[in-house]
This record gives C-alpha cells, structure tokens and sequence, in this order.
C-alpha cells in the first residue's frame, strides 16, 4: 500500500471540471511505470504500459469529486453557491471548506441561521442552497473579491484519518480509489511482461455525466475495459440489505455482475481473485451501473465492460470511510486478470 500515493490524491481539490491537481499527482506516480504518459484535450490522463500482443485493454478510475462553485458574492461580502455533481445540503452547515481562487487558497463557513431562530417548521426541513452562504471574514463585497471571484472551486476542507489500523476517513474516496489502484496496478506489473496493452486511464468529470470516460474510451478503442468505483457498503445503521444487497468494508472489492458488465468479463474477474485467493464479493447491477463502466461498454461498436469497486460508507459525505485491505486486494485482483488475458481471449457473450 503506497500511503504517499493515496493521500496526495486525495488532498489534492480536484472537483469536475477542475482536476488537474489530483491528475498532476498520478502523472508523477505512474511515470515510472509506463512507456508512455499523455493527457488529452479533456483533461484524461493516459498511462500506456506497453504489452507483447495487440489486445488493448483499458481501466478507468474517475479523478473528479463532488464540490461547490462560487456563483454570487452579495453587498454583505457572503458567498453564495451552486454544487458540482451530487452534494447532499444537509450535511453542510457550519462545515469548513477551501476556496480556490487563481493560485491562492481561501478558507471558509458554511453559515446558516442558528437552530434558535429557526420557526418550527423550518427545523423540520432540510438545508437547501438558498439556505446558505459562505463566510469568509470579508466587511463587505469590495472586500470579498479582492479574494475571491465568481467560478472559483470550492472542496470540503481536506484530510486523511486513519480510524482503526486499515479503516480509514477523507473527503473524496470517490472516487480517488479508482486513481489509486488504477495507478497502483502499473507498479505491481512494472517487471513483467505482459501480452495485453494496458492504458491505465484517470478520467474527469464522472460526476457530471461519465464524461471523460466516454472520450478516453473513444480514442484508446480497447478491446475490453473495467472501471474502478466505490460503491455503498451496508455494514452500517440504517442501509437496507434487501434493497442494496449485503456489502461489507474489510471483506475484499466487489465484482459487479449484470447488463453493463460483459459475462466473461466477469468470469475471468472471479478466477483472478480465485487463482492469488484474495477476498471478493458479487454485487448484482440489473440495469447500468452509473459508473465509467456504462460509457467504456457502449463506446463506438462496443467495448467488453467490467466493475470493480470499493466498499464505501457514507458516500457523496465530507468524511467517507474505506479501508486500505479491500484497496490491495484490488489491485492485486486487476493484475492477476491482465495477466490472464492475451490474443486469444474471447469475449463474445454465448451459452
């Protein structure tokens, strides 16, 4: 497990649109370990490890996270804002946050109206943006733009806590797992031949639509690819197994199974974790995922999709929760399946 690796992503503010810190951070990662790194018009960043074959495979974890953006300063100096990709309101008030204006970095308050003064019924609601605002310190708006502007980026304030040994909290899991072990995965094969070629992809703006992966797949045109996502865990208060199903952190990744996942794919996923016995677990998607996995599969004529993904608690919150062993796991799991695939792998769907 590469600590340095982990939490320089996840420290580094890279909401959609805006990534390029995080992609810095995993350029200078897999340059080692690849016989080429380019990023494309789009901000995806392409790691290239050469193989003996012509089968090109391709992964993909998304380096974008959910934030803010600033929309409106008002006479008073506070700050009004609009979410990037799903933010749940709620959870906001009184939090810290980082704003992110030209190279500077600006600290801040997710204000509300105190519980005191709040009417009866406006207890019973939950935050909405028009509820809140930002406070800065600023007297007065002249004040405020000399600090920041309108369009500047905003994360929740950054961290990495380590809860109990491998159970670990920071502001953007998801979906700096997916870099991480999509980066990870190029060391662990560094000293290896291998026959298929590997483009190790972190892509941009899943949050707003699955975007970067739908113009990394169109220009790499593999021949399978797998997404690396978290996904919820419901080994805590409050999540319904019957609806979710029953996933669990310290328990290995998930191998998702289902319409967007190609079957051989997800086969050969199995006896990989099987072949170096590391823990998995199955989780059923019956429709699309909502992952990069739904743009690598329907690219051009179509591409053989598969998903690994992470145990998560608390996604799309200030303080998610994974754990480093099901991050190994993973890793170790998508290099057994490189090395399983060559040429002659087929992936044609029949009884």
């Amino acid at each position: 497990m590469d600590k340095k690796f982990f939490e320089d992503l996840v420290l580094a503010p890279s909401p959609s649109g805006f990534e390029q810190p995080a992609q810095e951070v995993y350029r200078n990662f897999v340059k080692d370990y690849a016989d080429e790194v380019k990023t494309d018009i789009h901000g995806n960043v392409i790691a290239h490890k050469k193989g003996t074959g012509k089968l090109k495979f391709m992964v993909s974890g998304h380096a974008d996270e959910i934030g803010l953006m600033v929309k409106y300063i008002d006479d008073n100096g506070f700050i009004r804002f609009k979410a990037i990709g799903g933010v749940d309101f709620s959870l906001l008030p009184g939090l810290r946050v980082n704003i992110y204006h030209k190279k500077e970095l600006v600290r801040g308050i997710i204000g509300r109206k105190p519980i005191h003064l709040m009417k009866p019924e406006e207890r019973k609601k939950a935050a909405k943006a028009e509820d809140l605002w930002i406070d800065i310190g600023a007297k007065d708006k002249k004040n405020a733009e000399k600090r920041v502007s309108v369009g500047d980026h905003i994360t929740f304030s950054p961290g990495l806590e380590i809860l109990n040994n491998k159970i670990i909290t920071t502001k953007a899991t998801d979906n700096k797992v997916g870099v991480y072990i999509v980066g990870a995965v190029l060391r662990e094969l560094a000293d290896e031949d291998i026959v298929a070629n590997v483009y190790s992809v972190s892509s941009v703006q899943e949050e707003i639509g699955l975007r970067g992966a739908r113009t990394s797949t169109y220009g790499i045109d593999p021949d399978v690819g797998i997404a690396i996502d978290v996904t919820h865990a419901t080994d805590y208060p409050g999540m319904d197994k019957n609806q979710v199903g029953d996933i669990s952190l310290e328990k290995g990744p998930t191998l998702v199974v289902g319409a967007n996942i190609n079957p051989k794919v997800f086969e050969l996923l199995k006896k990989a974790g099987d072949n170096i016995e590391v823990d998995y677990q199955i989780d059923a998607a019956p429709r699309g995922t909502g992952t990069d996995a739904n743009a690598i599969q329907i690219s051009r004529a179509g591409v053989a999709a598969g998903l690994i993904s992470i145990p998560n608690r608390y996604m799309h919150t200030p303080n998610e929760i994974i754990s480093f062993k099901d991050l190994d796991a993973a890793v170790k799991l998508l290099a057994e399946f490189i090395r399983l695939i060559d040429d002659d792998t087929d992936f044609i769907p029949q009884i």
